[in-house]
């Protein structure tokens, strides 16, 4: 979910359908990234869109997806 989120804003249906879960459990994921400070939410009509919380939380992602990739490849980590 944190990944779709750095292309666009999008509201918990679209992130549950990117994650292949159902809204309520994405709902509950949600919940916890906002309370660990990584996503926002705000109201708009009957649903809620959320979206990254600043441009270190895109970093990080980025940062993990090379750590990750350097893992799967088998390249040497470096500081």
């Amino acid at each position: 979910m944190l990944w779709a989120l750095r292309e666009a804003d999008l509201d918990v249906g679209s992130l549950a359908a990117v994650a292949g879960c159902r809204p309520t459990v994405a709902s509950q994921h949600l919940s916890k990234l906002r309370f660990a400070g990584l996503v926002d939410g705000r109201r708009q009509g009957q649903r809620v869109v959320y979206r990254l919380r600043g441009g270190h939380v895109r970093a990080l992602l980025t940062e993990a997806l090379f750590q990750a990739d350097h893992h799967v490849t088998g390249t040497p980590t470096h500081d």
